[in-house]
């Protein structure tokens, strides 16, 4: 029997102007499905226009204004949906107030997304973005043996280091299986590592910020990675079908390519792209050895790109949009 869900039907996706919900609409919309998609502002030109140039966008792409903080604003972009993904997340700035501006958000923004799925009784699944910081932050681990989806980060460790981008997934993802549970909506969690490839906005996210830093010689926000799964944007929307398509995904999948160290990383980068000033130096920063094993998602017949197409991908698109040099 086929493992995957009979037809291609209507989904939505949460925060489809971000830098990985973009890619997830137009890995939809290539599939096949037609996205209904929520943004703060549909009419906002300059965020939105990337997506109306997708293939299939005119004919299968819906946008509708939905705001995370406040209840019943999904509501209309939901209902007679198969499937939800919800991407959309705080953004991260400089923060005056941790628990107002990104903790709090995150948990009532999934929560308000969930209870308008618990609205629509067409909904089949619901898939959320979580992160692999939800498993690797912890210190009572033995570091021989790869992290999987049974891990869960130290909270307390968290707030110690002031990680609040990680906390705020955690209690996200925490409250995500308790609302499910309680109502019967079937979830499936995706752990992405770093996300690296193409932007499909015009503006830079900050992992795509990360990465244009380092090639511009910068090392403060690599420096603070320290060692780090990476994970192409493609790979990452592809999972997020997958788990979405397969009757037997359940529970937490993570998503990641191949794990590095900064120095490594640097190494790797300053071989591949000579022509830019990347930092070699970095500090020794003292952080538990992991790897992740992402055997559950492989047992889905996924495979992840190399290294190497990630950043090649990466690198070319910084320089078409004329943030660096082309190499």
């Amino acid at each position: 029997m086929d493992q995957k869900l009979e037809s291609k039907g209507k989904v939505c996706v949460t925060g489809a102007s971000g830098f990985l919900a973009s890619w997830l609409v137009k890995r939809l919309l290539l599939a096949g499905y037609f996205v209904v998609g929520t943004v703060r502002d549909p009419g906002d030109e300059k965020k939105v226009a990337h997506l109306w140039r997708l293939k299939g966008a005119t004919e299968r792409l819906k946008l509708l204004k939905a705001d995370l903080t406040k209840e019943g604003s999904f509501d209309d972009a939901i209902m007679g949906c198969d499937g939800v993904f919800h991407t959309a997340s705080p953004v991260v700035g400089v923060l005056n107030d941790p628990k107002v501006e990104i903790l709090e958000p995150a948990v009532k923004g999934t929560l308000n997304v969930l209870r308008s799925c618990k609205k629509n009784p067409s909904l089949r699944r619901v898939v959320l973005t979580s992160s692999s910081s939800t498993v690797r932050i912890r210190e009572d681990f033995d570091p021989k043996v790869p992290l999987d989806e049974s891990s869960w980060s130290s909270m307390e460790l968290c707030e110690r280091f002031k990680v609040w981008y990680a906390l705020s997934k955690i209690q996200a993802e925490r409250a995500a299986w308790a609302f499910c549970k309680e109502n019967n909506i079937y979830l499936v969690t995706v752990l992405p590592s770093f996300i690296v490839g193409p932007s499909l906005p015009p503006t830079l996210c900050s992992t795509a910020s990360d990465v244009l830093g380092l090639l511009k010689g910068e090392n403060a926000k690599f420096q603070f990675h320290g060692r780090m799964g990476y994970v192409h944007i493609d790979d990452v929307a592809l999972c997020h079908i997958s788990v979405y398509e397969h009757k037997r995904a359940h529970g937490r999948y993570l998503c990641s390519s191949t794990v590095m160290e900064v120095d490594e990383l640097a190494s790797f980068l300053s071989a591949r792209y000579p022509s830019y000033p990347i930092p070699t130096r970095f500090e020794k920063l003292d952080r538990p050895y992991y790897e992740f094993n992402t055997n559950k998602i492989r047992s889905l017949g996924f495979k992840f790109k190399p290294a190497e197409e990630m950043f090649d991908d990466c690198v070319l698109s910084l320089g078409e949009q004329g943030y660096i040099p082309s190499a």
